[in-house]
């Protein structure tokens, strides 16, 4: 389900696109020696394509107001450049498979995101641009920041999230667990390190990378702070942030620091933990009780869905939805209209989507869906997906604790299978990019 999240922490994560670019100075006088400007020079190529010094400066200014946002001392110079030439170089192989693989992401979408960012911060497309600007973004460079991160959503969306599987045993497993443990309704807000080791690392190279981890753990205990040595030593992405994992539930505890997280105290921090993708050490922050009774409008509905994507595009999925509308207005069974059209799960059952709890559909859908009226179909509604159409078939409160307890359950497993998987695809890729660093030209 989406999650909202304030303009200004979105901002801060894009303050430093600005582009610095330095203009050569006209001549003061005739046979005045015009100002050098010096040539922006390769310092890695990632397979077939060139990173330079521009590119380094650039994404070292992203991760330093990160870090200002998340109020963390910035670790050393030398040590922030070897950490935002990795984030550069797994951002571009990423970008590279994305468009071996086919996946492109055209204006439309990334303009209908912005939107939807200003209107979840209650912003108009105006006002929003006033915020960029009154933050020195250039509303071009933030565009294509966006579009990068929809696309490397796109590649963990088909390559990773698509393919994880939740079994109806794995949440009773996990529920039966719960119950069994002290404290099992608990969440956790965690911090870690993650030092990683490649797939095929010699015992050598796994020792350096152990002896990494022993000195981020030696600094930890020396009295430096948990943030700023993740910031130092992590290689998560969420390094910027001081490591923070956020609120997690048992079942979305990444397995390898899983168990130990349950026998720490709020402020205790783990020994190094071993994983076949590297080294580990996590910090509890705080703990809280998520276990109460649930009591919601459900909403029974059922749709049609006609997707955007790289074979269909906005004019097409819309031209096709608005077809189908005047097929249902004129008379057509909505059920035998999603069975031959509709193109998600729900068309084996004529696009029927149950009863639906607020905040289990995406905000566009679910406010499109409760202003209709029952037995109302929808005008032709934008959600991330595609184009639906909705109709309302009934309405009820009810009592979900049970139903919501095992939904929770399932997300929680399905995206800590999520979080691992996306690790390890990075780590692959990783591993099969050709890397050439070229430090030593001038």
């Amino acid at each position: 389900m989406a999650r909202r999240c304030p303009w200004f922490a979105l901002l801060a994560v894009l303050l430093a696109l600005v582009a610095g670019v330095a203009s050569a100075q006209e001549p003061a006088h005739q046979g005045a020696t015009a100002a050098v400007v010096p040539l922006d020079r390769v310092i890695v190529v990632v397979n077939d394509e060139a990173l330079t010094q521009w590119d380094l400066n650039e994404e070292r200014r992203v991760f330093l107001e990160q870090l200002k946002a998340s109020n963390i001392t910035p670790p050393p110079s030398d040590v922030l450049d070897k950490q935002v030439l990795q984030r550069l170089i797994i951002e571009r192989a990423l970008l590279q498979y994305a468009k071996q693989s086919g996946i492109r992401v055209d204006d439309t979408t990334v303009e209908r995101t912005i939107l939807r960012v200003a209107q979840e911060n209650k912003l108009s497309p105006e006002e929003f641009r006033k915020v960029l600007e009154k933050e020195h973004i250039p509303y071009a460079n933030y565009r294509d920041d966006l579009r990068r991160q929809i696309i490397v959503q796109r590649v963990r969306e088909r390559e990773v999230d698509s393919k994880v599987m939740v079994t109806d045993a794995e949440v009773d497993n996990y529920l039966a667990t719960v119950a069994s443990q002290a404290g099992g309704d608990s969440e956790y807000h965690l911090s870690h390190i993650y030092i990683t080791v490649p797939e095929q690392a010699t015992p050598a190279i796994v020792e350096t990378s152990r002896k990494r981890a022993e000195a981020a753990l030696d600094e930890i205990k020396a009295g430096k702070s948990f943030g700023e040595v993740a910031a130092t030593f992590s290689a998560a992405p969420d390094a910027s942030s001081g490591g923070d994992l956020g609120w997690r539930t048992s079942a979305r505890l990444p397995t390898v620091f899983a168990d130990v997280v349950r026998t720490l105290k709020p402020g205790e921090v783990s020994g190094i933990l071993r994983s076949p993708a590297g080294f580990h050490i996590v910090k509890l922050l705080e703990i809280r009780s998520h276990n109460q009774p649930t009591i919601v409008e459900q909403t029974h509905a059922r749709h049609i869905l006609i997707k955007v994507d790289e074979s269909t595009s906005e004019a097409e999925a819309k031209a096709r939805i608005e077809r189908l509308r005047e097929r249902l207005i004129a008379g057509a069974k909505f059920e035998d209209i999603a069975r031959a059209n509709s193109e998600d799960a729900s068309a084996a059952k004529g696009g029927d989507l149950g009863w639906l709890s607020p905040g289990d559909t995406v905000p566009d859908f679910e406010h499109a869906m409760d202003k209709l009226k029952i037995g109302e179909i929808s005008e032709p509604v934008r959600s991330p997906f595609g184009w639906h159409l909705i109709e309302v078939l009934g309405r009820r409160k009810q009592d979900i604790t049970k139903e919501r307890e095992r939904e929770q359950a399932r997300q929680a497993i399905r995206q800590r299978k999520s979080d691992e998987q996306w690790d390890e695809f990075i780590r692959q890729l990783r591993d099969r990019t050709y890397v050439e660093y070229k430090t030593d030209d001038r």
